[in-house]
């Protein structure tokens, strides 16, 4: 008898007395919990986010579509990125007034050479006011998960208020779960028992977040 064998026996035992239920299955879970807790409007909802990503150590900016190349310029300067990761659907405008070389993400790159990159730019699929989190589904503007994983620095634009939503059921019901999504509340931060927190270990050490209204 294998070991999955044995597993399995053992889990037919333990329910052995256990009534049948005939019930479906998606009824088998209530889920009668809020879709957003609270009344809030646009306006709010997205003061709410902003503060949440702040909270969470992100660093957030504001702009319009005519300032927006600007500021990625001026973002990318500031941190001295030579190059920037570029994704295959990124709108070429965002970039227009920007000096780094354009990598552009292939399958021949390793991890090593994606860190010698200095900065990413990403869109998203869509924004969490309540917990601060940008989601990320792999969509032309926003590339392979990696590519928001390996360089240090993230900007990533947030189309307002189009991409916001106040809750977490909120973005569930806009998002397809067959594909590679990212959750992301802040820049990557890990502690240990001693509660030291470490940042950069899981992803960007610095995450950028331009509203763009």
């Amino acid at each position: 008898m294998s070991s999955r064998e044995r597993i399995l026996g053992r889990v037919r035992r333990a329910l052995a007395d256990v009534p049948a239920d005939e019930g479906p299955y998606e009824e088998a879970v209530p889920r009668d919990y809020l879709r957003e807790h609270g009344q809030r409007t646009t306006e709010e909802t997205v003061e709410l986010l902003a503060e949440n990503l702040v909270d969470y150590r992100a660093v957030v900016h504001r702009c319009d579509a005519e300032e927006l190349p600007l500021l990625v310029m001026r973002l990318l300067a500031e941190r001295g990125s030579q190059e920037v990761l570029v994704p295959p659907g990124l709108p070429p405008e965002w970039l227009s007034a920007a000096d780094p070389v354009r990598i552009h993400d292939r399958v021949a790159d390793t991890a090593q050479r994606l860190d010698r990159v200095g900065s990413v730019v990403t869109g998203c699929a869509v924004a969490i006011a309540e917990t601060g989190t940008i989601v990320l589904d792999g969509s032309p503007d926003q590339g392979r998960r990696r590519i928001s994983l390996v360089p240090d620095h993230h900007i990533c634009v947030v189309r307002v208020p189009d991409q916001v939503v106040s809750s977490v059921p909120q973005a569930l019901g806009r998002l397809d779960p067959t594909r590679p999504l990212t959750w992301i509340s802040g820049p990557s931060a890990t502690s240990d028992i001693e509660l030291d927190r470490v940042e950069g270990v899981h992803g960007p050490r610095t995450l950028e977040v331009i509203l763009l209204g």
